[in-house]
């Protein structure tokens, strides 16, 4: 504890329930990186049609319309115990598909039918992480504990992308997922661990506001709020726009523009997460002298520029480089975004802003679905040019339109 106490950065960890959530968010996105290799690579040899890849990429993110829902239920039943039911989940799904690989009937059907199942869950696990984080860390340290928590994402990506491609290039898809379920089960055991038991205070009324009425309530604040408007607004355009170009079409990049196996495509994706996690870093030590808006803005534009150059390049070693800074670029964007939020938002609906903003992330299905064609039909190169156009534009409409909002340094998403 006497180190803990030392190093500002390590302050999150004097509190138990944290020592133990880092370390279980950890491997539950490690699994995740993992299974995001292993499977990927199954459907695009499996079926050789990049249409498929892309819909099973939008598939992990189906979950995403209901994810408001999952804060409510934790309300209900317990943030721990909503978390442990979600991660016991995917050690049965992945219990499943390791079944299925081991014993040869594996088929893009099953595939395609637990993965629906995952993408129910898995996109409220950091919906729920959050909510962890806030109930059980005193306040004078929940910044620091949000920006700490934000690593474990970042470094799995690295490892599980790597290691993925490594046990599967190593020891069969079989096997591999037996790995898989391993981790998901360590992730489960932690969990048991994190949060509070919620003790109901003397004469406290019980939360009548129904979801329904909640999540119009968080819709007509988000849309009355500039600033927050605006953010959200810009938040479904990354995903759509952005993020596709890294995320499951990487498999095809990797195999069929660059002529990579497994190995190559863990590289590609570790690229961006490197590249992510160092911005990550930067921020933490010195977020409090950016402006928010601005940055987030500048950021977004500069995003959009490399995935257009990424676009047209062929050659792998330029490809990673390019991947770095994409993944510095998206940090100095989506931290920046988040903070935004956070600050500016009336505490009163601080909860249901943040459930608003987790569905601009359905806007990444939508481009999977919408790129997968288009790179059969176009090639990736003009599918990434377009794309990336229509986010440069998009983003310089909602830079122009709330300029006092956004970009003014005066403006309160702009203080430091």
């Amino acid at each position: 504890m006497t180190f803990l106490a030392h190093v500002p950065a390590l302050a999150p960890f004097r509190v138990r329930s944290f020592r133990f959530q880092w370390p279980a968010d950890l491997l539950a996105s490690w699994a995740f990186e993992m299974e995001g290799v292993i499977l990927g690579w199954f459907v695009l040899v499996s079926t050789q049609s990049v249409t498929a890849l892309a819909l099973f990429g939008s598939l992990q993110f189906l979950g995403t319309l209901i994810s408001p829902f999952f804060g409510m239920a934790g309300d209900r039943i317990g943030n721990r115990n909503l978390i442990c039911l979600m991660r016991i989940t995917y050690v049965g799904v992945a219990l499943c598909l390791a079944l299925l690989f081991l014993t040869g009937f594996a088929a893009p059907l099953s595939v395609f039918a637990l993965a629906t199942v995952m993408g129910l869950v898995r996109p409220s696990d950091i919906t729920m992480r959050n909510l962890l984080v806030g109930e059980s860390m005193p306040g004078d340290l929940l910044m620091r504990a949000m920006s700490v928590s934000r690593t474990t994402a970042d470094i799995a990506r690295v490892v599980g992308a790597l290691s993925g491609a490594t046990l599967v290039a190593a020891l069969g898809s079989g096997l591999a997922y037996v790995v898989v379920c391993s981790v998901y089960v360590l992730s489960f055991l932690l969990s048991l661990n994190v949060g509070i038991k919620r003790l109901r205070m003397l004469r406290e009324e019980p939360i009548r506001t129904g979801p329904l009425k909640a999540l119009r309530e968080g819709f007509a604040y988000v849309w009355s709020t500039p600033d927050v408007r605006a953010a959200t607004l810009l938040a479904f355009l990354m995903n759509f726009a952005a993020y596709p170009l890294v995320g499951s079409l990487l498999a095809h990049v990797a195999k069929d523009i660059y002529g990579m196996d497994q190995t190559g495509l863990g590289w590609l994706i570790a690229s961006f997460a490197i590249g992510a996690l160092a911005g990550s870093i930067v921020l933490s030590i010195h977020g409090s002298r950016v402006r928010a808006a601005r940055t987030m803005i500048a950021s977004a534009l500069l995003w959009f520029a490399l995935n257009f150059v990424f676009s047209w390049v062929e050659t792998p070693r330029w490809g990673e480089l390019l991947l770095v800074a994409m993944g510095t670029a998206q940090s100095f964007c989506m931290v920046p975004m988040a903070v935004l939020l956070l600050r500016t938002a009336d505490p009163a609906f601080r909860g249901r802003v943040m459930g608003v903003r987790m569905l601009a992330v359905y806007g990444l299905p939508l481009g999977l679905v919408l790129s997968g064609p288009l790179v059969e039909h176009l090639g990736f190169a003009i599918t990434g040019s377009l794309f990336s156009l229509v986010g440069i534009v998009f983003t310089m409409l909602i830079a122009s339109h709330w300029r006092e909002h956004l970009w003014y340094s005066h403006a309160a998403a702009n203080l430091r």
